[in-house]
């Protein structure tokens, strides 16, 4: 796993906006270009066409989100998952880079979203106690285990008692992941113990739905 000051992210980033430009050339231009659709992230993956992606989008997003729900994200990208959210009470989206914060606000405007530039494992300016749902999905897997658990330290001061998260992270049990150079070394068993190591109560696992990574939600 490379370091936290690591520009894999922003490298990552700019990828995905030259393999965007392709597609835009190769399929309706209009569509491509004016569609809510285009957005960083979806090349890994729309929760709309890809079966797995929908299946957490459902289970593990949606049943967390109301009108009055305040909602922290940790590493939005361009919204893939953040488009989901915008009908709740208030969304923290919360990024080491504030290039990938600037690409989410383009996409989605303001609204009811405040942008949190941190410190790689911190909750800036968040009050205590404030977070109802919790979300991370495709940055705990590229996140080695000590910045892991800080974050979960971090997080008790911000959830509410009756607070929830769902963090996606790297499951080196998998092939897929075992592959992927840029993959932090974590499975279901690392997890597990830091997440209970910090003081949090499991309430679900999921190792069979995706295909390189691993789900948990858990609470305070």
């Amino acid at each position: 796993m490379p370091p936290l000051s690591t520009d894999l992210h922003l490298r990552m980033y700019e990828k995905g906006k030259k393999s965007r430009k392709l597609v835009t050339r190769l399929k309706s231009a209009f569509k491509m270009v004016f569609s809510s659709e285009n957005i960083y992230g979806l090349e890994w993956g729309d929760p709309e066409t890809v079966p797995p992606l929908g299946y957490v989008r459902d289970h593990f997003l949606k049943p967390n989100l109301s009108p009055d729900t305040t909602v922290l994200e940790i590493g939005p990208g361009g919204g893939r998952w953040t488009r989901y959210m915008l009908g709740v009470k208030k969304i923290y989206a919360v990024d080491y880079h504030s290039e990938l914060l600037n690409e989410l606000k383009r996409n989605l405007g303001s609204r009811n979203i405040e942008f949190v530039k941190n410190n790689g494992n911190d909750f800036p300016g968040i009050p205590d106690g404030s977070i109802d749902f919790l979300f991370s999905f495709g940055t705990f897997v590229h996140l080695d285990l000590d910045i892991i658990e800080q974050y979960l330290k971090n997080m008790l001061r911000i959830l509410k008692p009756s607070g929830v998260a769902v963090l996606q992270y790297s499951d080196k049990n998998k092939p897929m992941a075992k592959a992927n150079v840029g993959f932090s070394e974590n499975t279901p068993e690392i997890m597990r113990q830091i997440v209970l190591k910090n003081g949090f109560t499991i309430l679900e696992e999921d190792t069979m739905t995706l295909w390189h990574s691993s789900i948990i939600r858990f609470s305070r």
